[in-house]
């Protein structure tokens, strides 16, 4: 469920209307919106309405500071995976006993300074990283709290096998549970956030080949890898509402990167766009700028959030003269 949805003929992110957002921040650009993660926080959060819960937003997911305000603001902790990210939970107002510690590779930095913050738990992950943080924790005259994880083993594929609703999770999970008297901590993130965001990406060129047919978009590989590196699908929808008898062909979605794995989408059916026109791709909320580089000196895509009739930039395009600017000459140059 999400709140992306055509209003006379135009796709818009709640009220805002994308091609007007396009015109106003330039493609590719992420767009996210506050009523989904709203949405779907609490939806997850009632199902366990009844029981003591602390649900810990998993930040690697989509770790923009206004995501994270939103979230948070809904009563959401934070489980993150690098210092990195603990900064930004506590940047975002976090609060140290609502933060947890995950990733199989802290460094000693990143231990002491989970011990300084003195955040809910380390989710260790090995007997080398326990005695390790033990020594860090003895040396500060500190005690560190941990959970200790276990891998249950379960493979689902996303595919074919959606996971289930959260009423039906919750049912589960509070049945195995009952007895424990204990809160149970949640640590959900594509969940929450990836049907809250999608790329807009405007079309370059419709390339016909002998087998097969190309869209090329303004949007690649350095801007959402997730199909490149997980095969993801993605939906792709048209700004504009097409026609119910448009034409319909089957064509690679492909970006600028040179490289033969930019793509966006492979053998899809779509309306047959044309140059100038702009696409949506859908449930792009994790996992897209979060993962996002500058390879072949590209912009970093700006993001927006938006609520109801209101739009913000709540990341900048990085422009390629500020990234030029990131180097440094010797001095014999």
């Amino acid at each position: 469920m999400h709140h992306f949805v055509y209003r006379n003929g135009v796709l818009h992110a709640e009220a805002v209307n994308l091609a007007d957002l396009a015109q106003a921040v330039a493609t590719p650009f992420y767009c996210y919106s506050t009523a989904t993660l709203r949405r779907h926080y609490e939806v997850f959060a009632d199902a366990f309405a009844d029981v003591k819960t602390l649900i810990c937003y998993a930040m690697k997911a989509n770790s923009n500071q206004a995501v994270i305000k939103t979230l948070a603001a809904l009563g959401a902790g934070a489980d993150v995976v690098s210092e990195g990210e603990l900064k930004r939970a506590r940047a975002a107002g976090i609060a140290p006993d609502k933060i947890m510690f995950s990733g199989i590779g802290k460094t000693a930095a990143e231990l002491a300074l989970a011990v300084d913050e003195g955040i809910l738990c380390v989710n260790v992950e090995s007997e080398a990283e326990l005695e390790l943080l033990s020594s860090i924790a003895k040396g500060k005259g500190r005690t560190a709290r941990i959970s200790v994880r276990v891998n249950p083993n379960v493979p689902y594929r996303e595919d074919n096998e959606p996971p289930p609703h959260p009423e039906a999770y919750a049912a589960m999970v509070k049945r195995a549970t009952r007895d424990l008297d204990c809160t149970l901590i949640f640590e959900p993130g594509r969940l929450i956030v990836g049907n809250a965001g999608i790329l807009v990406t405007r079309v370059l060129y419709l390339k016909r080949g002998e087998t097969k047919t190309f869209v090329i978009v303004d949007a690649g590989m350095n801007d959402l890898l997730r199909p490149t590196l997980y095969e993801a699908h993605h939906d792709i929808r048209a700004v504009r509402e097409p026609r119910a008898d448009a034409v319909r062909i089957i064509a690679d979605v492909a970006g600028p990167v040179c490289e033969s794995g930019d793509f966006l989408a492979l053998e899809r059916e779509m309306v047959a766009p044309r140059p100038g026109d702009l696409l949506a791709v859908m449930t792009a909320g994790a996992y897209g700028a979060v993962q996002a580089g500058t390879y072949n000196t590209r912009a970093l895509v700006p993001e927006v959030l938006v609520r109801e009739n209101e739009w913000a930039l709540v990341r900048p395009r990085l422009e390629v003269s500020d990234l030029i600017a990131l180097d440094r000459l010797p001095p014999w140059l």
